[in-house]
Order: C-alpha cells, then structure tokens, then sequence
C-alpha cells in the first residue's frame, strides 16, 4: 500500500465511525436500536447518495478489499457472539412455547416467500431457480436475535415471561435460519465441491461430542466467576477464526463456523467467563461491524427506482410483514398467550437487523441475488426493524400481566405470572 492509501484508509475508518455510531445514536434518541441508524449510514455512504460520487471518492476501488477483509472480521466475531448469546439467554427450556412460536414465526412467512419468490423470478431470472425460491422464503422468515435482545434489555423487558419467550423463539427462528442458509449454499455449490461440503457432517459432529466436553472440562472449574483473562480470551478467539476457516475451505460460509463454535461454548459454571466474552467481543465488533455495515451499503443501489421497484418492494414488504405477524400471534394464541403479548412479541420476531443483512450478503455472493433485488431486501431489512420500536410502544404503553404457559398445557394460568412493566 502507498502512503496516500493508508492515510485514507486511516481516515475512512474514522469517517465510518462517526457517522455510523452518530445515526445509531440518533436512532436511540427516537426510539430505534443504534442498528437502524447503522445500516442507514450504510446505505447513506453508497452509490445512490449523489449519484456515486461520495462512495467513489472515500472508497476508491484500492480500498475496498481492505475494507471487506476487516468487515469479514468483525462479522466472524459477530457470529460467534450470536452463538453465545442463544445458549446463554434463550434456551432454557422455554419448551412448547418456544418451540410453537418459532414455528410459526418461521413457517407462515416461509411459505408466503415461496410464493414471492416466483412472483420475483419474473425480473430476476437465475438458473438457480429451485434454490433463488427457497432463499427468498429464508430471507423473509429471519429474525435478528441480537438486536431483539437489544431492545428487551432496552426496555426491561428482558426478565419478564414475554421477554423469556421472545429470546427462545428468536434462538430457535435463527438456529433454523443458518441451517437452511447451509443446506441452501451446499445445494447450489458446484458439483466437484459437494465432496467437500459432506465435511460439514464430521466436522459438526467433532465439535458436539469432541471440542465442547474439552471446553466444559478446560473452563468450567471454580464457582462459575472465573473471568476471562487475555490469553483465554485469545484462545477462544482462535477457535471461532479457525472453525470459520474450516467451514469456509469446506465450501460453505464461514459465519457457520463461527457461529457453530460460540454455539456450543457450554454454560455451566461458565456464566463470569461468558459475560466477559460476549462483553469484550461486542467491544471489538463496535468498530468492526461498521465497516461491514458501509460494504453492504455500496452494494445498494437505488439510483434507478421506479414503479416496477416500488412494486416489488411493496410485494416484498407484505409478505415479510404479515407472515412474520401472522404466523408468530397464531403460534403465540394457540398456546394460550393474550392478544396483547401476542401482538407484541410478533412485532418483536418481525426484527431483522444486521442479521438479516449477513444473510442477503451470503446469497449475492453465491450468485442468488442481483444487485437490485438485493437492494430492495435491505430496503425491507431497514423498514422492518424500524417498525419494532413504534410498534411495541403502542401494544405496550400500560403493564400487562403474561401467563406462564407449560408445556402441554396450552392456555392453563400457571400459579405466578409474570408483570410486565411499561414500554417507555
């Protein structure tokens, strides 16, 4: 690299942080996770403000790879801390609830983008029709798990029955997610490469019955407040840069080897150690996370919007929006929750944040999604997660009482329940 492109690398990277950490802000202010303003700063820095002139001068094709390579980076980290959050937070036997709700949550949109995704085909031809299909009823059936965290710790919700619910959900939806991102990126992989995505079954199996007992027994000694000193830390860092290594030589992502190893980091007597972890990685993918958040962005382009685009966002946003609502208050109502809960943790499962933004990356860059539909599904990403905040403020704007529902007791009020506290 020349002198004059490490001075502008030096000074994209500042640029990127004030302006991402300064609309996240400004997004809190008005009631938004900090992702909403992120990804706008995203999407502000591409071609479509001022017709490409900004990006093409802060990011000079010589910049970009360096750009991508430390957005690879934190997006590595960001997974891995997906992984731990699900174990820590959420599965803690939710059971028949959970596992309802996230059925719902994911099998009503699911459908309704099948169905959109034939209705896309007509504009977006792809010789991967079957897997183009499949891929659109994934992209509409996710919900971000870290951002929904986010916002129920933001609004003390986090400790109540609903919140219990939602954070399980959420695990059980994302859990879903990625593996059928797999089996889609191994469908579509090329014929010679198959051989080496059959290694996914091993490997997989490697880190259940081999790398985790040696994890439990390595950092699960003293009372469960042993902190994670710099060279644990470190270790555990290695093993999600090389499990994502491993999935990438394998063929497939490398966000499923990262995510794969936080995912079976165990819990017992580790709770100090995971803290740390998840603390200390949030830190790093704060300035990490951003520049993947600006890559992203200089892949949308909506220069050429019109009424053909503006239909399809419009088809793309109902089906994310009522299959998301519809399918997560049928689940929610069938197992005896009220309409208002019900209501509420469907706006909740209808966030989509950076998660769904890592997922719409992986499919432009198999070849599924072309630079306009991409566009559009970040449009929705946006749209869907700003609509959470509003949404719930207005289902939760007095306490609500949520009945703890057990498993195989649909609709049976338990002995406590739980009060959940106002919204703002």
């Amino acid at each position: 690299m020349s002198s004059n492109q490490v001075a502008l690398l030096l000074f994209d990277l500042a640029f990127i942080l004030v302006l991402a950490h300064g609309l996240g802000h400004l997004a809190t202010r008005i009631g938004q996770p900090p992702v909403v303003g992120e990804i706008l700063a995203g999407v502000l820095l591409g071609p479509t403000l001022l017709n490409g002139e900004v990006s093409d001068t802060l990011f000079p094709h010589a910049i970009r790879p360096l750009l991508s390579a430390m957005a690879d980076v934190g997006v590595t980290l960001f997974m891995f801390g997906v992984g731990l959050e699900i174990e820590r937070q959420a599965l803690r036997g939710r059971g028949r609830m959970a596992a309802v709700v996230s059925l719902g949550s994911t099998a009503v949109p699911f459908v309704l983008g099948i169905g959109l995704g034939f209705f896309l085909l007509r504009n977006h031809a792809t010789d991967q029709k079957a897997a183009f299909i499949v891929f659109i009823g994934l992209a509409v059936s996710v919900t971000a798990f870290p951002v929904l965290a986010r916002i129920l710790s933001d609004r003390g919700l986090a400790a109540t029955a609903l919140g219990g619910i939602a954070l399980a959900a959420a695990a059980l939806v994302d859990i879903v997610a990625w593996t059928a991102l797999a089996g889609v990126q191994a469908a579509i992989g090329s014929a010679g490469a198959h051989w080496r995505v059959a290694l996914m079954i091993p490997f997989v199996l490697v880190l259940v019955l081999v790398v985790r007992p040696w994890l439990r027994h390595r950092l699960s000694g003293g009372d469960g407040h042993e902190p994670a000193t710099a060279w644990r830390y470190a270790q555990l860092l290695i093993g999600a840069l090389l499990c994502g290594a491993a999935t990438e030589a394998m063929g497939m992502h490398y966000i499923f080897g990262a995510f794969l190893f936080g995912l079976i980091m165990p819990s017992e007597g580790t709770e100090r150690l995971r803290a740390d972890l998840m603390q200390r990685t949030r830190t790093v993918t704060s300035v990490l996370l951003p520049v993947y958040f600006v890559v992203a962005g200089l892949k949308v382009d909506l220069r050429q919007f019109g009424w053909s685009e503006i239909t399809e966002l419009a088809a793309v946003l109902l089906v994310a929006v009522v299959g998301k609502f519809g399918g997560t208050y049928l689940g929610a109502r069938s197992m005896g929750l009220p309409a208002r809960p019900a209501t509420a943790l469907s706006a909740l499962m209808n966030t989509r944040g950076l998660t769904e933004l890592v997922i719409l990356g992986v499919g432009l860059q198999a070849g599924l999604l072309d630079g306009g539909l991409y566009s559009l599904l970040v449009v929705m990403a946006l749209v869907t997660t700003a609509m959470t905040g509003p949404v719930l403020t207005r289902t939760y704007a007095k306490p609500v009482i949520v009945p703890e529902v057990r498993a195989g007791q649909p609709g049976r009020e338990p002995e406590h329940s739980s009060s959940v506290p106002p919204a703002a």
